[in-house]
């Protein structure tokens, strides 16, 4: 299984200027190849092949217009070329059904504030002895190993983001048998229900708690973003202040991802199998809770589960987002209703159970793919009981005797 480690790297001032010749040099081998393909249709001709782009690629560093381009690496300008042919794919297979529709590709700006170049193995970048990063015309890059590499890569790719920050992404192949020893086999199932009150809710009752990460750094980022505001388009104190704002978004998305992996890692550790539901994201994203739904990241975390669940030898199951999971009584299976969102205990008309409405949706899930839960995880209390003959009757004052609900 190949998968992809991200580690920090702080180039120096002349690694810096080398890297960012190495965008521009890049960017600009795109913007040709895409500008001679869509010259080519807008004139009726056939589609240029990669094999001519490379061949004009490489007649450009012969002209004084273009001779820059040999400043750099040539793997990273044909790299570049193999980016542009990936976007034409998956725009064609958008149109054909095999994969979600796509825009056409478009030139890149030298004004984008994400940059990228990659090298593979015959570039010959190398990881020195010392723990530095050796690129080819750029030099040895001060890495920042947060954990060791479990085989040697086949591809880095340099990146620097919004907020000024640069990072070596590269990409390396796991032992599926070592994978399967770090997680071993358990007998636990779990349904998840995905909430924004909790963030998830499991069937065995727990709770997550949500830690709005976009909301506990609104103010901060409101501050930032009127600063922002307040500077002259075009100046170095914009830029400033633009990357002052990159980098606090930046924060609230790592934070947002490593409470992600955290927890999806703990989930495929604990349970062999692990039931979620199929939320519509995008249809709930244009409604009033879209900051909220954007918050808590849903889509990204179930697809850390997804890929961890292949890793580590775990089944994952998607059920229907269709599935009424909040409207079934998972003690006796009656089909009780919708129920609007404020109410979050209810009791089943059938049964008389009363059930926590989120537990009740995770123990469905659960239930819906398969999995073997027990459904008093949900129940809040006990039915209706019986009430004994002496707690019946009426009072000599005239008053009723109630007999209560336990567990309200």
């Amino acid at each position: 299984m190949q998968l992809r480690y991200s580690f920090r790297v702080y180039p120096n001032g002349p690694q810096r200027s080398a890297l960012a010749r190495a965008f521009g040099c890049a960017r600009v081998a795109f913007n040709d190849a895409l500008r001679a393909r869509e010259s080519a249709r807008a004139a009726g001709l056939a589609f240029i092949p990669s094999a001519d782009l490379s061949r004009r690629l490489t007649a450009a560093k012969n002209t004084p217009e273009r001779a820059w381009l040999g400043e750099v690496s040539a793997v990273v300008l044909q790299q570049s070329l193999r980016d542009l042919d990936t976007a034409y794919r998956n725009f064609f297979d958008g149109l054909k059904g095999k994969r979600p529709k796509t825009g056409p590709p478009r030139f890149k700006s030298r004004k984008d504030t994400r940059q990228a170049i990659r090298f593979t193995a015959n570039a010959r970048w190398k990881i020195t002895p010392g723990g530095g990063l050796s690129l080819p015309k750029i030099g040895d890059v001060r890495v920042k190993w947060s954990r060791a590499l479990p085989s040697v890569p086949s591809t880095v790719t340099v990146i620097r983001d919004s907020a000024g920050r640069y990072f070596a992404s590269f990409i390396v192949e796991t032992d599926p048998a070592d994978d399967l020893t770090r997680m071993p086999e358990t007998d636990g199932q779990v349904g998840i229900d995905l909430g924004l009150t909790h963030f998830a809710v499991l069937s065995d009752g727990r709770k997550i708690s949500s830690p709005k990460f976009l909301r506990r750094a609104e103010k901060k980022l409101r501050r930032a973003q009127q600063s922002l505001s307040r500077k002259e388009k075009g100046s170095r104190n914009r830029d400033k202040a633009r990357t002052k704002v990159a980098r606090a978004h930046a924060r609230v998305a790592d934070a947002r991802r490593e409470f992600h992996h955290q927890l999806s890692t703990r989930l495929m550790r604990e349970n062999q199998a692990v039931a979620v539901e199929d939320l519509a994201v995008k249809g709930l994203a244009r409604t009033r809770l879209a900051k909220s739904v954007h918050d808590a990241g849903w889509s990204a975390f179930v697809t850390m589960l997804e890929y961890k669940a292949v890793r580590y030898g775990r089944t994952l199951v998607r059920i229907g987002r269709f599935e009424p999971t909040s409207q079934v009584c998972s003690a006796c299976g009656v089909k009780d209703g919708p129920k609007p969102l404020n109410v979050r205990v209810w009791q089943c008309r059938a049964c008389g159970v009363w059930l926590d409405r989120d537990t009740n949706a995770a123990v469905n899930t659960a239930r819906a793919a398969g999995l073997a839960v027990s459904a008093c995880r949900a129940q809040v209390g006990p039915g209706l009981v019986p009430a004994q003959r002496e707690e019946a009757g009426t009072r000599r004052d005239g008053q009723m005797t109630v007999v209560g609900i336990p567990g309200l």
